[in-house]
């Protein structure tokens, strides 16, 4: 009995120490539980095996819509007016860069971006019969870019249309002058060029334009330009397509200043001639004018811009040969200033003629004057002033035998 009892004690005594170890290494596993927690996102000890840990995505996005891009000409286009604007639109993005260049050359040309950086448009224009290439950069909303390129070239240079223009830029003429537009090419599209052309009076003066051909309008005012006025000319003809798939090729803005109001008044039966500074009576001559077979042109004329102080005058320049009745061979006379393309002049009268003045007329259709005469002529009217003959029985010259536009009524003036 007493040893059945020491052996159970001792039993007992031995399931209280595996409690208490089992306690303890509870608390201690525990314990080192709790030191593990605090050592996250140190690195492990040397030798140590690494931990895979999840990572957190970042918050998803809303992809970006995607960027169309439009350009203008299309790739391949080929006789593109070169008046054309040059243009990209992007659509669902902007512009980030845009290149228009000469395929040759590199020569860029400038343009601009509009619509809050979505769309690029040239601010130059281009030249005739050159290719072109246009490069657009892209950007959509998340930063991706893209290029789309387009190869173009212009109206070959064979179809390119010019024109000149009396008067000149910064000229001074009479009040009769007309300003006249010759083009190189036939116009067909005789509105749209008109309506491409401005001229301005600065004394408000209306005018009208008349074509003459395909090729020469002219414009006058209603009446003569006020003396001492402007014109302003303003060519806004770049690009026009004037017919025959010609365009034109350059805008022109130029002035023209209008002088005294100069007239000489002819009179071919009193054989004299008056001339009128300003509505007064500045010089009065005696004349020769046409003779019976050769009367002088009625109606108005205008000085043109040949004036020879020195000139030989031809019978045959006017269909005379020798042996016609009025054959003078050829003469020479001075201050010779043209009246029409088909030889009218105001010069100083041969020495035969000159007994002759304000006596008799003599000539073949010229105005004959005085030494004295003939030189204020010459020295003192200039192109644009105008010569009114009464007196004869011949017409008036045909308008485009120098500048007969005066000779129409301004109602009947305006045509095409």
């Amino acid at each position: 009995m007493g040893v059945c009892m020491a052996e159970l004690d001792e039993t007992r005594n031995r399931r209280k120490g595996l409690r208490v170890a089992l306690i303890s290494l509870l608390a201690l596993g525990l314990a080192l539980s709790g030191t593990g927690c605090s050592a996250v996102g140190e690195s492990p000890a040397p030798g140590a095996a690494e931990t895979s840990t999840a990572t957190t995505a970042p918050p998803s996005t809303t992809p970006a819509v995607p960027v169309q891009t439009l350009v203008s000409p299309a790739t391949g286009t080929v006789s593109v007016n070169p008046a054309t604007e040059v243009n990209a639109m992007v659509t669902n993005g902007t512009v980030a860069k845009a290149v228009l260049e000469e395929q040759a050359t590199g020569t860029p040309v400038a343009g601009e971006l509009v619509v809050s950086n979505r769309k690029w448009i040239s601010k130059e224009p281009l030249k005739f019969g050159t290719d072109y290439v246009f490069s657009v950069t892209a950007q959509d909303t998340a930063g991706t870019k893209t290029t789309t390129y387009s190869s173009f070239s212009t109206v070959a240079a064979s179809h390119e249309a010019d024109a000149w223009v009396y008067p000149a830029e910064g000229a001074t003429v009479g009040v009769g002058q007309p300003l006249e537009f010759n083009f190189s090419e036939p116009v067909i599209n005789k509105e749209a060029v008109e309506k491409a052309i401005t001229i301005t009076s600065s004394t408000g003066q209306q005018g009208a334009f008349r074509w003459y051909s395909d090729t020469k309008v002219r414009y006058r005012g209603a009446d003569y330009w006020p003396a001492n006025s402007k014109l302003t000319v303003q060519m806004a003809l770049f690009g026009t397509d004037i017919g025959n798939g010609m365009i034109y090729n350059a805008n022109k803005s130029y002035e023209v200043n209008i002088g005294n109001k100069v007239i000489m008044e002819a009179d071919a039966a009193n054989m004299s001639v008056s001339i009128l500074i300003n509505d007064q009576v500045a010089k009065t001559f005696p004349a020769s004018m046409g003779d019976e077979r050769f009367p002088s042109a009625s109606g108005f004329m205008v000085i043109t811009a040949d004036k020879q102080r020195y000139a030989t005058f031809k019978a045959s320049t006017i269909g005379l040969k020798p042996g016609d009745p009025g054959d003078y061979g050829s003469v020479d006379v001075e201050f010779a200033t043209r009246l029409s393309n088909s030889g009218i002049f105001i010069h100083q009268a041969t020495p035969y003629a000159i007994p002759y003045l304000g006596v008799t007329n003599l000539s073949h259709g010229c105005i004959g004057l005085s030494h004295e005469g003939a030189g204020w002529v010459f020295e003192n009217m200039r192109p644009g002033d105008l010569v009114h003959t009464v007196g004869t029985p011949n017409d008036t010259i045909h308008p485009t035998d120098g500048y007969g536009d005066w000779n129409f009524a301004f109602k009947d003036y305006a045509s095409r």
